[in-house]
């Protein structure tokens, strides 16, 4: 077993003050294979005040400066993509082939946020006033474990080019990526204490992090429920929070769409992470005149997909992140046919021939209607509700009848008719006719899907503070 008894402090890796290791687990064998250190709080202390002491100097170098050294970890990164992918799959169950794609493509993105860089040094004359932008300041960054190389660098990379400083804690459960992007960031040399790492339980350091009196913002992603907290924690020191949290996406497909493709389409979508993905489209919204043909299409092309080991190139839908998810998913599972709903395809017993291992079999549900339970929280699992519409102005009241806003998927027989379809879906993004994901757009919700936004021009507005200077 593999122990990474250091955390990542001022630049230098550092035995922590905090006693004990946490295991990580692989949830395809349920085996531990890698443990990593238990920071404390004066862990914790000593990462801000690393932070704290770097802001001045770092907050003040040229946008040239940030730049490169972000395109020196971008290059630094591509090298160890393989690395990175194994990282992920061995410690949350992405497939293999899947996590080089979905999972750590994200790294070329960070190239994107050099040039972002320079937005900094953007001024704005009005009248007898100049307007200027500068860092917000420390940042505490908490990452989730469905996404952590994606969540990692969607966090790091506009602090880094607005000029702020930063401490992050990875979930417990897939830290193995951030331990080998912080020998990357030691790699290149960036100036010690802009970025620090801790690992640790999140359930004694979540809180401090939170209220730590050196941080000016916290960006987290994760259960709603856990960034309600954030929010009230932080509200005390009036910091900026910036939240993504959880969803339950609808997919509405309109009378005169591609069936076959549109509902081909919205399985895979949420099949592919094994439904721990919060954009999922996880509610498919059919017309009653196609419910039963796109009923039969859902369930043969779940059936088509391999349920498997996630080191096999040909496994599409790998296990849960853990036995506790797996065990989540399989309530929830039982309380849709408590509630009413059809099975399609799937249900609570294990994949044949996979006696072990956090697996969960593609579960799709027929009749359901928008009040279940499993059409309104978010499931976190390879579970498809599927609901009849009888009317378009149904659909698009069953796809805002719900307190997530994150995400949202429209298949039309046009471009046009889904871009006016998408328009009236209170969500932060919407995929149009199958549209691919895009690290140049902005990633955030409505409603209790969170606030701020991540990637694209967006991504970086979190991390500067407006200043006017009246001449």
């Amino acid at each position: 077993m593999k122990c990474y008894d250091k955390l990542f402090i001022n630049g230098e890796w550092r035995a922590p003050h905090g006693s004990g290791f946490t295991a990580i687990h692989n949830p395809a064998t349920e085996e531990a294979f890698a443990q990593t250190c238990n920071a404390d709080l004066d862990d914790l202390n000593s990462a801000f005040a690393a932070a704290r002491a770097a802001f001045p100097a770092w907050s003040r170098t040229s946008a040239a400066e940030r730049a490169d050294y972000i395109r020196k970890l971008h290059a630094a990164l591509e090298k160890r993509k393989d690395e990175l992918a194994l990282a992920i799959t061995q410690s949350m169950g992405c497939p293999l082939e899947i996590a080089k794609v979905i999972q750590v493509n994200c790294v070329s993105a960070l190239k994107n946020f050099a040039e972002r860089a320079f937005e900094m040094e953007v001024e704005k004359q009005v009248n007898n006033s100049l307007i200027v932008r500068e860092p917000v300041g420390v940042c505490a960054f908490i990452t989730p474990w469905n996404y952590p190389l994606y969540q990692l660098i969607g966090k790091v990379a506009p602090a880094l080019a607005t000029g702020c400083t930063m401490v992050l804690k990875p979930s417990s459960v897939t830290p193995l990526q951030d331990l080998i992007f912080a020998e990357a960031v030691a790699e290149i040399g960036l100036p010690a204490g802009v970025f620090n790492l801790i690992t640790g339980k999140g359930g004694e350091l979540g809180d401090a992090m939170v209220t730590h009196p050196e941080v000016d913002m916290v960006s987290f992603t994760g259960s709603t429920s856990t960034g309600r907290r954030i929010q009230r924690l932080a509200a005390e020191t009036i910091k900026r929070v910036c939240l993504e949290l959880g969803g339950k996406s609808p997919f509405i497909i309109t009378e005169d769409a591609p069936l076959e493709q549109a509902v081909g389409s919205g399985v895979r979508d949420v099949m592919i992470n094994t439904g721990q993905t919060c954009i999922a489209l996880t509610r498919m919204l059919v017309p009653a005149s196609r419910y039963e043909e796109a009923v039969q299409i859902a369930k043969r092309v779940a059936e088509g997909l391999k349920v498997g080991d996630p080191m096999d190139k040909d496994t599409y839908v790998g296990p849960m992140s853990s036995m506790g998810q797996r065990e989540t998913v399989l309530k929830y599972i039982q309380k849709g046919l408590d509630e009413g709903a059809k099975l399609v395809t799937g249900g609570v017993e294990r994949p044949e021939g996979l006696s072990r291992g956090a697996y969960v079999k593609p579960t799709i549900f027929r009749d359901v209607h928008n009040k279940m339970t499993i059409a309104q929280e978010e499931i976190f699992g390879p579970v498809i509700c599927m609901i009849p519409y009888s009317t378009l102005d149904e659909a698009i009241d069953i796809a805002n009848d719900s307190v997530y806003g994150l995400s949202s998927g429209v298949w039309a027989a046009t471009k046009e008719e889904g871009i006016r379809i998408a328009r009236l879906i209170r969500a932060g993004g919407c995929y149009v006719n199958g549209g691919d994901f895009n690290y140049d757009a902005p990633l955030g919700g409505y409603k209790q899907s969170g606030n701020g936004r991540e990637w694209g021009d967006f991504g970086i507005h979190e991390f500067y503070e407006i200043k006017s200077m009246q001449l």
